[in-house]
């Protein structure tokens, strides 16, 4: 039952956060999503760093990492977002920016999540 707040609890602070960027970040005007990209990509560069911390020391327990991981990296990224907004661009016949945003968030995310294993390696 404890795993379960843990991830509830992290994915509820997540969540809202994302909310907040996406609010301040994506625009009505150019429709690009500005917002759930940046939570990828950061939430994807914690991911990394969380879980090669988590791998190199014996800093984080599991509960720790189900927290941070799994919980506010779980609800902080949104897949079902990236998706819909790709609907979105293809529907609306945006084949450019759907072809751009699909491979910058494809890219750039697992490029984070090496580097924030990265530079755990390193320090």
């Amino acid at each position: 039952m404890k795993q379960l707040a843990l991830v509830f609890v992290g994915g509820g602070i997540g969540s809202v956060l994302r909310y907040l960027l996406s609010n301040m970040l994506n625009s009505s005007q150019t429709g690009i999503p500005y917002g759930t990209f940046a939570a990828n990509i950061l939430g994807s560069l914690l991911i990394g760093i969380i879980l090669g911390i988590a791998l190199k020391t014996e800093t984080f327990s599991s509960n720790t990492v189900l927290f941070l991981a799994t919980g506010f990296c779980g609800g902080f990224t949104t897949f079902s977002t990236f998706a819909y907004e790709n609907h979105v661009f293809l529907r609306t016949g945006d084949f450019m920016s759907f072809a751009l945003y699909t491979t910058a968030s494809f890219v750039v995310g697992f490029a984070m999540v090496f580097l924030g294993m990265w530079l755990v390696r390193l320090f």
